[in-house]
């Protein structure tokens, strides 16, 4: 008998045990490159970016680590409310990018690992647009193998910094994994 329970529910609870198939139950939840864009997006919305609006989780082991979006300085005001000094100085996308008040969503994923102490090596980092070659770099260093992303973003320097380093890239669009 099984403590406190009564003999008839302890030999009905064997039973079920004794019949119980673990190996043929189904996994239908989303898979999990899914499941941690899907936080990405949700984490981009915190963005104050007139232009684009950018999410980006760090995980290792499907445990997340971090979480960044594209946002100026803690402290510094937000473009929502001063406005975009590339607007002002009509700087186009992909270009001058030091001329910004914000930093990239990887950028404050990896200084938020950074100032708690967490270690990246070995991670994951899923971001809504994919890196541009100055992120490609700090995410090479910080330790991190893996880079998924949704949305393009043209930058030739960042594949090949991941090329030659060996980070693995794919690609999500739409819930589905593509070649990437």
């Amino acid at each position: 008998m099984v403590f406190g329970m009564k003999p008839d529910l302890t030999d009905r609870l064997k039973e079920y045990l004794k019949n119980l198939n673990l190996l043929k139950t189904a996994d239908n939840r989303v898979p999990w490159d899914v499941y941690f864009m899907r936080i990405s997006h949700m984490i981009s919305e915190r963005s104050t970016c007139l232009h684009r609006k950018v999410g980006a989780l760090i995980v290792r082991e499907n445990r997340i680590l971090a979480t960044g979006y594209n946002q100026p300085p803690s402290g510094f005001p937000h473009c929502d409310s001063i406005g975009c000094v590339r607007d002002a100085l009509a700087i186009p996308s992909g270009r001058n990018q030091e001329v910004c008040f914000g930093l990239h969503a990887e950028q404050n994923a990896l200084m938020q690992a950074a100032k708690f102490g967490i270690s990246t090596q070995g991670a994951t980092i899923y971001v809504t647009t994919k890196p541009c070659s100055v992120c490609a770099r700090l995410i090479i260093n910080a330790g991190i193998t893996r880079v998924v992303y949704e949305h393009d973003y043209p930058d030739p320097l960042t594949d090949y910094f991941f090329n030659a380093c060996r980070i693995t890239v794919d690609r999500i669009t739409g819930g589905e994994e593509v070649e990437g």
